[in-house]
């Protein structure tokens, strides 16, 4: 008995231990404004002990010990550590404050391809702007801008027209960052370019645009250099609703874009439609431009295993065209002086008009196969169609007021017998033609993802892509002529111009047919070979490539490695300049050079290059404290050169520079983080060797664009950036602020060649570059925003930025020309109306200043003639260089009804 009692006692004694150490922890989970926040999670540190809060925020648990820290968690937010004792067990409300950068509540559809930073713990240099503030700030201006305010980020050439807009990120053109739409690559597949007037309406469909600088986190096989810019696209949501919004600006700026959610049934569809129409005359003159966009996407959601989006979209748009021209003109003329327009009996004609077409279509797919195991892909396609205008023939002078003088084009024109003009011979006369693009490009990303434990996680992958492209040039507008003559002189399949009895072999075209610069007509039009002039050449690029990546993350340290192993192919077809000369038949040509009217088959095709590229990547970090947190990334690329960069006399011969670009970057960082405060600081040198650099500016004497390349350049980029942010005034004050401090220079010689616009070859020259500085981005950065609510339904928001270290984008040069410094300040204004039942509708209003000083400055210069004594200049600068003007102020005014 005395034994049964000493076995009770201790048995208690042990049960009221446990008791006694166990904490009931009992709280509220709310965000920034106090409302709660059902569904958070919360999750005692360095456990799997955890809950979730109640429809009304609050939660209640157990923990084994009597003190400790609860991390508290919900999508969208920054993650809060809370301390706990048993003698604080009863938690004040605890709140949880919007993450800026995260974008995991927005991403409903390809988790696993669509790769943000935050998709994996070890960080890098990111920045993320969210619908809200895209549709606040954007105004009329490219989806470029929501990107001016980060450090290390360059925006230029809006002066151009509507789209016409160019990035650089830490020095590197937007040809060396990858682009993605709901993880689909959409840099050109021939040069990597990007045109944004194609992207126009990404504006109105996306979600969130995350830039990540430097190497990046994509699951992609293919190497980056600059960074990363992902374009998450609104979803099918589960609620039903939409908006119907208006806007207009200066210089006759309109636009009206409606969108509307069904809201998902009870079978799981969804479907959300969205249309826009703008227009306007442009800031510059003779730069008016229209478009539209398409958005349709399907949403299907049949279990808890899978989901699918289909989407499809596109913004047919036609814009003209202004380019860089002399300063001395600008001064002359006015700033928006844009010589590529004129009238015709009092008719408004444009020189330059760019007009395409490119409907994207992308079906995304998850799949999650288990707790731990999840696959997501998304197949595309892409049909581009169309292209840009341009003179051709016998251009006719400006007349007085700068201006084409379409009255003496169509005297020239009426002069030429029947109308039959060429361009050659006696009878030259003028037309404007039209350069086209079309292609047709599909493609797949899929990527599997294993977790093997909470530590653990292993990604592979596919990524996949087949691309096929069309060039020819076509009569866009006869002015007053019934027909065109165009005579080129042929090739052999060695690339050498053929002859006959000591003259010129030439392919004879006559065409009566023209094709207007109208983005929806160029989706359905049929191209005969017989219609098309100048040049008619085709190229097939394939694309196929592994990625893998492997992180391991611990509550204060993250470790991942990432590599990539791809291999493309290329070969071009061209059915214009070539001919087997055994095809002849003995046919004389006349001493004058007169073309042959020969049925000549002609049609090459180029060998077919193949390329092998890879690239390596791993990084760690480590969290010192709760505030601080440390981290590097080191990176090996071998990057295949483009297609452009293989052929660059587009012809089929080969370059003899035809190499991998060999690329190595290292990247530093810190972050800081405390209650209403958190900031970065970066630090990234980049070695990029193998390079083919190119630039273009207008030929003076001609009018026509003269294009410059340098082969084998070397470029080192290396830099700081740092930046903040911070929540004042009990939260109602949001301060931003960022600096960026670079020093990009090119290193060594290059192989420099000139060429005119149809890329006839003008000159080669050896090139010295050491030292020569990158062009065409500010090397020195800073900025500051403030947005302040006044109530909760009236803001303000100011934004300011100043640049310094731009210089001249002229390629790859020993002496390049430093611009002027300036800087741009930006205002804007934001008021809501909620009615009614549940304040669930809103009229939202919102007007924006740019440029609200009306600061004068050069944005972009294409050539880097040094001022000598006596030489006339602008601020410093040589007067006969080829630059355009930044935007003056302007505004624009929007309402938004949300229902």
């Amino acid at each position: 008995m005395k034994n049964f009692k000493n076995l009770l006692f201790v048995a208690l004694f042990f049960i009221s231990a446990t008791i006694l150490g166990q904490t009931k922890i009992t709280g509220t989970v709310v965000d920034q404004s106090g409302e709660p926040l059902p569904g958070a999670s919360v999750l005692v540190k360095g456990t799997k002990n955890g809950t979730s809060t109640d429809f009304d925020g609050k939660f209640s648990l157990t923990a084994s010990k009597s003190s400790g820290k609860l991390v508290v968690s919900f999508i969208g937010y920054t993650t809060r550590e809370v301390s706990f004792t048993a003698a604080n067990a009863n938690l004040k409300p605890i709140q949880l404050k919007e993450d800026a950068n995260s974008l995991d509540e927005i991403v409903v559809v390809g988790k696993g391809v669509i790769d943000l930073a935050g998709g994996r713990k070890t960080p890098v240099a990111v920045s993320t702007i969210k619908a809200e503030e895209i549709q606040k700030k954007i105004g009329t201006q490219d989806v470029t801008m929501t990107l001016v305010n980060t450090p290390s980020v360059y925006v230029a050439g809006q002066a151009g027209g509507f789209g016409d807009s160019r990035i650089s990120v830490r020095g590197f053109a937007q040809d060396n960052t990858a682009y993605l739409l709901n993880g689909q690559p959409i840099n050109g597949m021939e040069d990597g370019k990007m045109y944004w007037s194609n992207w126009s309406g990404i504006n109105d469909i996306a979600s969130a645009v995350q830039i990540q600088r430097g190497l990046g986190a994509s699951k992609l096989a293919i190497s980056s250099v600059g960074g990363t810019t992902n374009f998450v696209t609104k979803t099918t949501a589960k609620k039903e609703g939409g908006y119907f919004s208006s806007a207009v600006a200066n210089n006759s700026y309109f636009k009206s874009t409606l969108f509307y959610n069904t809201g998902q049934n009870e079978k799981g569809f969804a479907t959300s439609v969205m249309f826009s129409h703008w227009q306007g005359d442009g800031y510059m003159d003779g730069n008016k431009g229209q478009g539209q966009t398409y958005f349709i996407s399907f949403g299907y959601t049949p279990n808890e295993t899978h989901n699918f989006n289909f989407l499809l979209t596109g913004a047919p748009q036609w814009h003209d065209q202004a380019f860089n021209e002399n300063i001395s003109e600008y001064l002359q003329y006015g700033r928006r002086y844009n010589s590529n327009w004129g009238t015709y009996n009092g008719n408004y004609q444009t020189e330059r008009r760019n007009f395409y077409h490119k409907p994207v279509i992308n079906l995304n797919w998850d799949y999650k196969i288990n707790e731990t195991t999840n696959l997501s892909t998304v197949l595309y396609a892409s049909f581009g169609r169309g292209g840009g205008t341009g003179p051709r023939g016998a251009r006719v002078n400006t007349n007085s007021d700068g201006q084409v003088d379409y009255d003496a084009i169509y005297a020239l024109n009426g002069s030429i017998p029947n109308g039959a003009a060429s361009n050659f011979g006696s009878n030259q006369g003028y037309i404007t033609r039209a350069s086209m693009n079309n292609h047709s490009w599909y493609g797949m990303v899929s990527n599997y993802e294993k977790e093997f434990n909470e530590n653990l996680t292993f990604n592979v992958g596919l990524d996949l892509r087949t691309y096929y492209g069309e060039h020819f040039r076509i009569v866009e507008n006869f002015r007053g002529l019934t027909s065109w003559n165009e005579g080129i002189r042929m090739r052999d399949q060695n690339d050498n111009h053929q002859t006959y009895g000591g003259f010129g072999t030439y392919k004879f075209v006559q065409t009566n047919k023209n094709f207007n610069a109208n983005p929806w007509s160029a989706l359905t039009n049929s191209y005969k070979e017989e219609d098309k002039i100048n040049y008619s050449n085709d190229e097939r690029i394939s694309y196929g490539g592994v990625f893998t990546q492997l992180e391991y993350a611990t509550d204060n340290f993250s470790t991942f490695f990432q590599g990539s192993l791809s291999q493309q192919t290329h070969q071009r077809f061209d059915h214009y300049q070539y001919a087997d000369s055994s095809l002849i038949n003995g046919t004389s040509v006349q001493s004058s050079g007169t073309p042959l009217p020969s049925n000549i088959e002609e049609g090459v095709n180029s060998e077919k290059v193949s390329n092998v590229g890879y690239n390596l990547k791993t990084g760690a970090s480590y969290t010192i404290n709760d505030s601080n947190k440390v981290y590097a990334n080191i990176g090996v690329y071998s990057r295949q050169p483009y297609h452009d960069a293989i052929f660059p006399s587009f012809n089929n011969q080969i370059s003899p520079f035809t190499q991998n670009e060999d690329i190595f970057g290292l990247e530093l960082g810190y972050s800081f983080a405390v209650e209403n405060f958190t900031a970065n600081v970066n630090t990234y040198r980049t070695s990029w060797k193998n390079r083919v650099v190119s630039s273009s500016a207008v030929d003076s004497s001609t009018g026509l664009v003269q294009n410059t390349l340098n082969f084998g350049a070397e470029q080192l980029h290396q830099g700081i950036e740092i930046d903040f942010r911070a929540k004042l005034l009990n939260d109602r004050l949001d301060f931003k602020g960022f600096t960026s401090i670079g020093d990009w220079e090119y290193v060594g010689s290059t192989v420099r060649q000139v060429r005119d616009e149809d890329q006839n070859i003008i000159s080669t020259s050896n090139n010295d570059v050491d030292g020569g500085k990158v062009g065409d981005a500010a090397q020195f950065t800073l900025g500051f925003g403030l947005d302040y609510r006044i109530t909760d339904d009236f803001s303000v928001d100011f934004d300011w930025r100043f640049y310094d270290g731009l210089y001249a984008n002229v390629g790859a040069v020993k002496n390049n020309l430093e611009l002027p410094s300036y800087d741009i300040a930006d205002l804007g204004f934001s008021y809501r109306i909620k009615f009614g039942e549940e304040k669930d509708q809103s009229l939202n209003f919102r007007v924006n200043v740019n440029n609200l000083f009306y600061e004068v400055y050069l944005s972009d210069m294409r050539t880097a003639v040094e001022a000598a004594p006596g030489d006339t200049t602008w601020n410093g600068i040589n007067v006969n260089n080829q630059g355009i003007f930044g935007w003056g102020r302007t505004w624009n005014a929007s309402i938004r009804y949300n229902f």
